[in-house]
């Protein structure tokens, strides 16, 4: 029964238009998934219609049948993932019904080549202008978008939370003074191969470094992080978890000791912020969100963009000093306690878009 006074939520149906499988292990699809996983508890429902993953810009021939999706969906409100927006610029056959925009990444996009870049950004601007709010994941991206013409976006960032931690405490370790945890697939921006670099770097025994992820999102990338391990600088030093569940990634935070990932060009970072909230200091570039979640020498540790000595530097001061890696951790869970759970960020979400309804 509704209080004295209070007024039922407008439900809102969603059609989210991505690109590919929504079950992808990437940060924006996990967003999209948790946020159609939280739906119902907002009074709302979502659901995907994909482009099918074609060459560039060839998916955008596929733009009626998407729609044609999305009509028989019946939505009240249309939202366009920032990976597919580019591929509906040409087309006129928008629904009636409002549309919005969520971006976990600039116009044009992230991970592509100059010339790509630049025509995306050009047909991911002309989208944007079309549509009646644009949600980011981001102060950075925020901040990005606002020098492109858009001041206007909502900040919606992904939550701080992960699942409950998949079995008993273990030594992460190995008979080195700290474990270090790096959660990233093996992309070149983020920065595997300048970390084990860095980790080379340190005295043997100071530290395990884990690294979790899809090792296969960059065959030629991946080629190349395994011809670095197999060098005996590193012979001990890195352990490879691969793909993990939820459970076995929280384990991992519970169970290491510094977070490390240098990327140079994260929209959000969503394991920073998990790793934040699991009490671990996080290292990496200063580049991207990180220096809006972690501030230097308060929470965290950032060295300049490819210093690939600072970032050593970085890890073997936290290695070293256990009580500066406790008390950055301790400051590091503190900050991230004002962070979004994921149940905050579906209220922001669903609210943005039921305005808009």
């Amino acid at each position: 029964m509704e209080g004295v006074g209070s007024v039922a939520k407008k439900s809102v149906s969603v059609s989210l238009i991505t690109l590919g499988d929504p079950d992808t292990l990437t940060g924006g699809y996990r967003y999209h998934r948790r946020m159609a996983e939280l739906a119902p508890r907002n009074g709302a429902r979502l659901v995907f219609a994909s482009f099918p993953e074609r060459p560039f810009p060839l998916a955008a021939l596929d733009a009626r049948d998407v729609w044609r999706t999305v009509r028989e969906q019946d939505p009240d409100v249309v939202l366009l993932d920032s990976i597919a927006a580019a591929f509906l610029a040409a087309s006129r056959a928008w629904p009636d019904v409002p549309v919005a925009a969520v971006l976990h990444q600039p116009p044009g996009g992230i991970d592509h080549g100059r010339l790509r870049t630049a025509v995306q950004a050009v047909l991911d601007r002309s989208v944007y202008r079309r549509v009646a709010r644009l949600m980011v994941a981001s102060d950075h991206l925020a901040e990005e978008l606002a020098r492109q013409g858009f001041a206007d976006a909502v900040v919606v960032p992904p939550g701080r939370d992960v699942a409950a931690p998949d079995g008993p405490p273990a030594d992460m370790r190995g008979g080195a003074r700290a474990a270090l945890l790096c959660v990233a697939n093996w992309l070149p921006r983020k920065g595997i191969l300048d970390l084990l670099d860095a980790v080379a770097l340190l005295p043997e025994g100071a530290a395990r470094l884990h690294l979790a992820g899809d090792e296969d999102a960059d065959p030629a990338y991946r080629a190349a992080v395994l011809r670095r391990l197999d060098r005996p600088d590193l012979a001990g030093r890195v352990v490879r978890h691969g793909r993990l569940t939820g459970g076995q990634v929280a384990r991992l935070y519970r169970d290491c000791d510094v977070f490390v990932l240098p990327s140079t060009r994260e929209p959000y970072g969503t394991v920073y912020g998990e790793a934040m909230a699991a009490g671990l200091p996080v290292v990496g570039w200063r580049a991207g969100n990180l220096p809006h979640l972690a501030r230097q020498d308060r929470e965290g540790r950032y060295a300049e963009v490819g210093d690939v000595p600072a970032l050593a530097a970085a890890l073997r001061a936290l290695i070293d000093d256990a009580d500066l890696r406790a008390r950055l951790g301790a400051a590091a869970r503190e900050r991230a306690a004002a962070f979004p759970t994921w149940e905050e960020t579906a209220r922001t979400f669903f609210a943005t878009l039921r305005e808009i309804s």
